[in-house]
């Protein structure tokens, strides 16, 4: 008997996996069970199926549609939930709030305040995992098939399932019937086997358990959480799975977390941070630990009448009386513009459990340190167990404006050729205050879109390699990446000054490593141009080739292979503490990479709240990305004219130049702002860069570093 997935049966049939199942639930084929109650599919059904599919009956019976229902992010009943509060929360922000393109909720639940700011880059964080993974699966950026989807429900639902499992062992008759524990069991176990089998992907797997969860709120036989379940119930619904709708297209820059809030906020960086934290000794954990557990699927002991698990790791400080010192301390280490806090006014209206933990005096004494306060608050039904009377409740939303401080410079951890980081501070405040959307379009080392005070940045660059670098620093985990970088290092026996120093390897700082390090040096070049799969190891091999470059460099001959010979320095604190700072940057923010030519950049996306950053390679300079004709007068005169189209369509820009260096004048950019003098102007800068041309003795001499703008 030759084993075979349903999916491959399906496949090779050119049927859907919800159709084969319906032909097995109808008697089309036998199919054998495993001692644990799964099908155990093989090669031999294949004939039998495709003899039913070719006869008369197949095509008369065949059902012309699967049906299946869809659920949406609010279709699920949890303590707190502010989805009928949206509009207030939403008017509050758009109202008071300038320039927010990245939001984090950081307390987010069901995340129904995240999904009202879906047009902006989403961080959610929860410490349940069931929150995390539901999140996830809405708000992710990972690709996923909806027809896949689809069909693995539809087949769900059509099932009769009669084992025994983890369920039906601990939960059985209690928050949901004999039956329907069988059932979740199941799918819960089904799910995980098809993903460590590759056949679904993480969000697919995300959107299926969310599926589940829901499915299983729908039917429990409770008020809403398991802290309890009635007893001698009749069990009148069954487990009934709804497909979800997430968005396909979720910003790319998404990111969740299923980690203390408390520790997350050391290590982001938003617009707007909005807290809706517990606000009474009820915690999250004991209200929902069915869901948990299943979510999880960890399989752990129960106890008790309500069948809980361990929930130690998941009690909230929030809950209890350290809530104040643990709200002092979140909102200190909070990096945003906007601080927006839900609490309602509950202080001693209800029962001792039910009562708010920290105190109106407390919140504002606490938010004052941080910025300038407003409140803003709307009537709400609080949730009760039925022990307090309470009248009057109102959710309040404490805005919290945060003293500006500014953005920590950082520099690139690419010494690129005519990087701008020692201009920043004559650049920055050239620019103008109420940028919404920043393009770098000639991003090469990043150092000004960086720095910029703008969360929403697009860095651009016709060098395909520099922008899947940037990727591959964005997709990564920094932890992985230092790793990687590291490892490479010990497998090519390069130099590492910063733990042994240079006489360890017989050199001196003034004369550099290369001596030591050139031979293993070209070893690793000969071996990233050999490379045919362009992968993450791909492009952190690259990084740390251009880390032991000649003056760091980045340089492809006509063949594409990296031809710099080997440089003085090696990857020493500085530089790691350079990556370090980018990488946890490009995080943090709604930034985006892109690798268009400057000609095909499409300028409908953007509006007049939007600013445009060219630096462009220098027409009358010499550096690595101006060999092989890179740049030339065409080139320069095609630039200029789209400056002039994106000027006419109300953008503002900044183009950083050179008028005049060593001898040679720019004319075709004399000339362009000769002509465009009523439209344009120069400001002139105090710099010329030491490493743009190398291979000049008199580097500074003679230099016209300009700033033309349009505003």
């Amino acid at each position: 008997m030759t084993r075979i997935s349903a999916t491959k049966i399906a496949e090779e049939l050119d049927i859907s996996r919800s159709y084969l199942y319906y032909l097995k639930d109808n008697g089309v084929f036998d199919i054998k069970i495993s001692s644990k109650g799964h099908m155990i599919w093989n090669k031999e059904v294949i004939p039998q199926i495709r003899e039913y599919l070719d006869s008369k009956k197949a095509i008369e019976e065949k059902p012309k549609q699967l049906k299946y229902k869809t659920s949406d992010i609010n279709n699920r009943r949890y303590l707190g939930n502010k989805y009928k509060l949206l509009s207030f929360i939403t008017n509050t922000v758009k109202s008071e709030c300038k320039d927010v393109n990245t939001v984090a909720d950081i307390f987010s639940g069901t995340g129904a305040v995240a999904s009202a700011f879906a047009d902006k880059k989403i961080i959610t964080n929860d410490i349940l995992y069931s929150n995390y993974i539901c999140n996830y699966a809405w708000f992710g950026s990972e690709t996923y098939s909806k027809d896949k989807i689809i069909n693995i429900i539809i087949n769900y639902n059509s099932l009769n399932i009669n084992e025994e499992n983890y369920m039906t062992q601990n939960f059985a008759n209690t928050f949901f019937s004999l039956k329907d524990c069988a059932k979740i069991g199941y799918i819960r176990e089904d799910i995980e086997e098809r993903f460590n089998n590759g056949e679904i992907n993480s969000r697919e797997r995300a959107i299926l358990i969310t599926s589940l969860l829901y499915a299983m709120d729908k039917i429990a036989n409770t008020c809403g959480h398991y802290d309890a379940y009635r007893k001698g119930v009749d069990f009148d619904r069954e487990l009934e799975l709804y497909v979800p709708t997430p968005n396909i297209n979720n910003n790319e820059n998404n990111m969740c977390f299923n980690i203390d809030a408390n520790e997350l906020v050391r290590n982001i960086e938003a617009d707007l941070v909005y807290i809706d934290p517990p606000y009474n000794s009820r915690q999250y954990c004991d209200a929902y630990h069915l869901l948990e557990n299943v979510a999880r699927w960890e399989k752990p002991e129960v106890q008790g009448v309500a069948r809980k698990m361990d929930r130690t790791s998941l009690k909230s400080n929030y809950c209890t009386t350290k809530a104040t010192e643990a709200f002092e301390d979140l909102i200190m280490n909070i990096k945003a513009k906007y601080i927006l806090f839900s609490y309602n006014n509950m202080a001693e209206k209800g029962n001792d459990r039910s009562n708010a933990k920290i105190s109106d005096d407390d919140i504002l004494r606490i938010l004052n340190k941080k910025g300038t306060v407003k409140v803003f608050s709307e009537s709400y039904k609080a949730f009760t167990t039925g022990k307090s009377n309470i009248s009057g409740n109102e959710e309040r939303l404490f805005l919290c404006t945060c003293y500006e401080k500014p953005k920590d410079r950082i520099a690139s951890p690419l010494n690129y050729t005519g990087g701008k980081y020692k201009l920043l501070e004559q650049i920055l405040p050239l620019f103008p205050e109420d940028i919404e959307c920043f393009v770098d379009l000639f991003c090469g080392g990043c150092n000004i879109g960086i720095n910029v005070n703008c969360s929403k940045v697009i860095f651009n660059d016709s060098n395909h390699n520099l922008i899947n670098l940037y990727n591959t620093f964005k997709s990564l985990d920094k932890n992985s990446i230092l790793q990687l970088v590291n490892e490479i290092i010990d497998k090519y026996k390069l130099s590492r000054s910063n733990v042994y120093g240079y006489s360890f390897y017989g050199c001196e700082s003034a004369s550099g490593l290369g001596e030591y390090n050139k031979e293993n040096y070209l070893k690793l070049r000969r071996d990233f141009n050999e490379i045919k799969v362009k992968d993450y190891h791909y492009y952190i091999m690259l990084y740390v080739l251009i880390i032991y470059s000649f003056n760091n460099q980045i340089r492809f001959n006509r063949l594409g292979e990296f031809n710099l010979p080997v440089g003085k320095r090696d990857f020493n604190s500085k530089m790691e503490t350079k990556l370090i700072k980018f990488i946890d940057r490009i995080k943090s923010s709604d930034y985006l990479f892109t690798c268009l030519d400057f000609r095909n950049y499409d300028l409908e996306k953007l509006d007049n709240n939007s600013f445009i950053y060219v630096d462009p390679p220098y027409l009358i300079t010499c550096a690595t990305y101006n060999e092989q004709d890179g740049w030339n007068e065409q080139t320069e005169r095609d630039l200029l004219e789209f400056l002039d189209r994106v000027n006419a369509k109300g953008i503002r820009f900044a183009l950083s130049n050179v008028l005049r260096s060593k001898g040679k004048e720019n004319d075709i950019l004399i000339e362009w702002l000769k002509k465009n003098s009523s439209k344009y102007k120069a400001i002139f800068l105090n710099y010329s860069y030491s490493n743009s041309n190398y291979q000049t003795k008199d580097k500074v001499s003679g230099s016209e570093e300009v700033l033309i703008i349009n505003y």
